[in-house]
């Protein structure tokens, strides 16, 4: 059995598109196992750089069958979208060969997006900063067991009833907050005409992946978002909709004990799109400057991201509570030209020391981080291709991370491209 899972270890945005592109040239599947199209892959290939959302990273190589589980949230819309924006680049998409989905995967509808801001309006002062596209309602649906499922689009008739109860409930809803009402007679023409081209894909894949586990094919489970923004484990309320970690693998209907490997993914600092606790972030010229070096702007929304160093406590805490065998290290280059770069080692919550992640806390905006400094480097490290090229405090940089964090770090990224990644001790 080979089975290995990769998780974001921070607050997304880790690099974890590269990453599963890197690691798929040596398997079977991929599997996309939670979240929606909220998040924001991306891979550079060459000249060439894609933003996937919704489609598995493993898209982007050939030979590989690309799934979308029970877990994921899907607007069929812009699952269509973007296929034709994938194949209109030459990448080859097409449902029922390369791309399997879920029958059990729950779908996003335009009362979802239309719930999603409004709820976010009326939270005012205390909004989450969600991206607006219904991910959360869609979730909300289908733990209140009102959603929709990919596999209803198999029965119009029986879709249709679904469709006027639960969409004129949403409209008794979102009316009086002066959105537009959803008119179901338009609503499933364009849906059901839009799924006609996913409609090749659909199937019980759960069937699929525990038969190819039996088999010993080689799957990779790639998770959505980061562990900190786990709807259980993350830092709540300012969280994603689903189990982002290890435990989210279960909703694709394969146990998580069947998962040989879970690799973490994280930045070299840190970053945060939306609202919520950022214990390292800088409000300084050092903040906006890791941002400028590292193009930090979010992939799908494009707003800026907050920047800070690194904070260690949460992520040792991402480390232990996922079950992480190893950790790869994106985003080092962007690091190279500081004087001294920090790493958060410890916190300060009203006078009391945490070097344990205080999950729960209602007080982790008012964290004060006890930093450890260590010497920067001028070097330009893109070009780096061993771990013993890299600049002597570069290296001790990492050394030092693994040696906080109580994790192996195998591998270290340079650079966005494909081959802009070193292994470690490999010289």
């Amino acid at each position: 059995m080979v089975a290995s899972c990769i998780i974001g270890a921070q607050w997304g945005d880790e690099g974890k598109g590269k990453v599963i592109d890197l690691l798929a040239e040596g398997v079977d599947f991929v599997v996309r196992y939670s979240g929606g199209n909220n998040a924001g892959h991306t891979v550079v290939i060459g000249d060439q750089r894609y933003a996937l959302h919704l489609l598995p990273s493993g898209i982007l190589r050939d030979n590989i069958v690309n799934v979308l589980a029970g877990g994921v949230v899907i607007d069929p819309w812009h699952l269509v979208s973007e296929i034709e924006k994938l194949r209109a680049v030459g990448i080859r998409v097409e449902p029922g060969e390369n791309l399997l989905i879920s029958n059990s995967a729950h779908l996003i509808l335009p009362h979802h997006r239309l719930q999603d801001q409004a709820m976010e309006e009326l939270r005012g002062k205390g909004k989450i900063g969600t991206t607006g596209r219904g991910i959360g309602p869609a979730y909300q649906d289908r733990a209140n067991r009102s959603g929709l499922r990919f596999g209803d689009l198999a029965d119009p008739g029986r879709l249709a009833e679904r469709l006027r109860q639960v969409v004129g409930e949403k409209n008794l809803w979102l009316e009086p907050l002066g959105q537009d009402r959803v008119d179901v007679d338009e609503l499933l023409p364009a849906l059901l005409e839009t799924v006609e081209v996913l409609w090749p894909a659909g199937c019980d894949t759960s069937a699929l992946l525990r038969r190819w586990l039996r088999e010993d094919r080689a799957i990779l489970f790639e998770g959505a978002q980061g562990l900190m923004l786990d709807v259980d484990i993350g830092t709540y309320p300012y969280v994603t909709s689903c189990s982002v970690g290890l435990g989210g693998v279960a909703s694709a209907g394969v146990s998580p004990r069947a998962i040989d490997r879970v690799i973490l993914v994280a930045k070299a600092y840190t970053t945060r799109v939306g609202e919520g606790p950022l214990p390292t972030e800088l409000h300084d010229e050092t903040g906006q400057r890791i941002r400028d070096q590292g193009h930090e702007y979010g992939t799908t929304t494009g707003r800026p991201r907050r920047c800070g160093w690194l904070d260690a406590v949460a992520l040792r805490y991402a480390c232990e509570a996922s079950g992480g065998d190893e950790l790869y290290l994106t985003n080092l280059d962007v690091l190279s030209g500081f004087d001294v770069v920090r790493v958060g080692t410890s916190y300060e919550i009203d006078g009391e020391s945490y070097e344990v992640f205080p999950a729960g806390s209602p007080k982790l905006d008012t964290v004060r981080v006890q930093y450890e400094d260590l010497p920067g480097w001028d070097e330009d490290i893109t070009g780096c291709r061993s771990f013993t090229a890299l600049p002597a405090a570069a290296q001790a940089y990492v050394d030092f991370l693994e040696k906080t964090i109580g994790v192996a770090i195998p591998l270290v990224s340079v650079g966005p491209g494909r081959d802009q990644v070193i292994p470690r001790n490999r010289g």
